[in-house]
């Protein structure tokens, strides 16, 4: 025989006395660990004087505007469409850019899951048993029981609190890598345009440095027909020419590997993307240069606030090991419905609550608790040791490429001044050869000084260019807010 249940006598539920006792245990809480503060920003204000000096001249071909700040897209400095349109179909198709932007919303919903903690906890369930009683009367019955179950974590000293923070700096520095990947991509993109551009320039320069080696052989054979020039002339000339011929192929390779880059960064394969065939003419080089202070430079370059973010979220785990170190108190309650069958579950009298608080705190777990907070505040100090270290890095970055573009102002008027002579001494040795005056050796020599002033002027404005586009990287391009600027059709997703 199934014996049910007695009926649980009707009691009113201790609101009153429940809301009293929660309200007591939330004016308590604290949030125990440090509260995080933002590092103080670099306290220099220059990045190199001496560079910064020479380029603050007004006789600079490029100025910098100290303390100036760049607007817009970086890359529209250099005006050219080209240039516009790769860097939209980078952005739209790059691979790094979908994986960055799915990472933000992974850390987002990783801040929801931790968030989720600081509510009530409902769970519903159901129990199927059989027991035995033994007094007044041995009796085997069933049991069965369904209803709801709620939870709650006080979070008395905020341990659950600083976890959620430290998700959420977390989420802020997957936001600040999507800036970087930004940055870095269209930096890439732009390297690798003036790359083929001036891979272009200077095939062409070599291929009409051929066709005047191949008259100058022509001339050379012709003389030597005529008993005007020996053959070691025109041997001399064949060399020149087999020379000449050697420095296209490393050149179109580079061309190509620009381009193949270049359709990658668009997220095509090398022969399912069309390439434009960039020109250096296509490029303006920009004359003023707007340089942020460096205390400006760290809030805008992405990797710098990728690793404050970090050093945020290692403060907030400090917070949630010292919070381990001390007591938990929850609250739970219960709601069932029993009966002694399926059919009986919900009849009057089969209703059972309850309510209880729980305080549970560390006794001894073996040094645990203690070796987590110290790993945690050592992990902090690395990731502070880390900020300061990127900040420095950043300031060097600059300073470098501060003293390249001065050194690039004075190497490019060096080769235009050497091709010019070039220019001018190898049109006065081919006069002199026609009539005469001057030898075959001459003219060849004066031919190889033209082409290395020629490759050399073209390397030298490409110089210019690539180190431009380094300057604009270094100081953060405007990438920071890029992740919540680009939209998901921008970046193809």
């Amino acid at each position: 025989m199934m014996t049910p249940h007695a009926p649980v006598p009707h009691r009113r539920f201790p609101r009153r006395e429940i809301a009293a006792a929660l309200s007591l245990a939330l004016l308590s809480a604290c949030t125990v660990g440090p509260d995080f503060t933002p590092p103080a920003d670099p306290p220099s204000a220059h990045y190199d004087h001496e560079a910064e000096g020479r380029l603050a001249e007004t006789t600079a071909t490029q100025r910098i505007a100290a303390g100036g700040r760049m607007a817009g897209d970086w890359w529209s400095a250099f005006r050219s469409p080209a240039l516009s349109l790769a860097m939209q179909r980078a952005i739209g198709g790059s691979f790094d850019l979908r994986i960055a932007d799915a990472r933000i919303d992974q850390a987002s919903e990783a801040v929801r899951a931790a968030g989720g903690a600081l509510f009530p906890q409902v769970d519903a369930g159901g129990q199927i048993g059989r027991g035995r009683s033994g007094a007044p009367t041995p009796a085997t019955s069933g049991f069965y029981a369904v209803g709801p179950n709620v939870s709650f974590d006080l979070d008395l000293f905020g341990g659950t609190k600083r976890l959620v923070e430290r998700q959420g700096a977390l989420a802020d520095a997957e936001r600040h890598r999507f800036d970087a990947a930004y940055l870095t991509l269209t930096g890439e993109v732009a390297t690798q345009a003036v790359l083929l551009a001036s891979a272009r320039a200077q095939i062409e320069a070599i291929r009409t440095i051929l066709t005047d080696d191949e008259r100058t052989l022509a001339l050379l054979r012709a003389a030597h027909g005529q008993g005007g020039v020996g053959q070691a002339d025109v041997a001399l000339a064949e060399t020149q020419l087999a020379q000449d011929q050697t420095l296209l192929p490393p050149l179109a390779q580079r061309r190509e590997a620009a381009r193949h880059a270049l359709a990658i960064l668009a997220g095509q394969g090398p022969a399912d993307e069309l390439v434009p065939d960039f020109d250096l003419a296509d490029f303006t080089l920009p004359p003023d240069l707007p340089l942020s202070l460096p205390s400006e430079m760290a809030h805008d370059r992405p990797d710098i606030l990728e690793a404050e973010a970090e050093l945020h979220a290692a403060s907030a785990a400090v917070g949630v090991a010292t919070a381990d170190l001390y007591p938990h108190l929850s609250l739970s309650g219960s709601l069932t419905q029993a009966g002694a069958d399926p059919a009986s579950l919900f009849q009057a009298g089969g209703s059972l609550w309850s309510v209880a608080a729980g305080l549970t705190g560390p006794v001894f777990h073996g040094g645990t608790l203690e070796a987590n907070r110290q790993g945690a505040i050592d992990g902090y100090r690395a990731a502070r040791a880390a900020y300061q270290r990127t900040v420095v890095r950043s300031l060097g970055q600059v300073a470098d490429v501060l003293q390249a573009i001065a050194h690039d102002a004075d190497a490019y008027a060096a080769q235009e001044r050497a091709l010019a002579a070039a220019a001018s001494s190898l049109r006065l040795n081919r006069d002199g050869y026609r009539l005469g005056e001057t030898g075959a050796l001459q003219v060849l020599d004066a031919e190889r000084a033209y082409q290395r002033a020629l490759l050399g002027q073209i390397q030298a404005k490409t110089a210019r260019y690539l180190d431009t586009v380094q300057f604009f990287i270094a100081l953060g391009g405007n990438a920071s807010g890029a992740s919540a600027r680009i939209t998901t059709a921008d970046k193809g997703i």
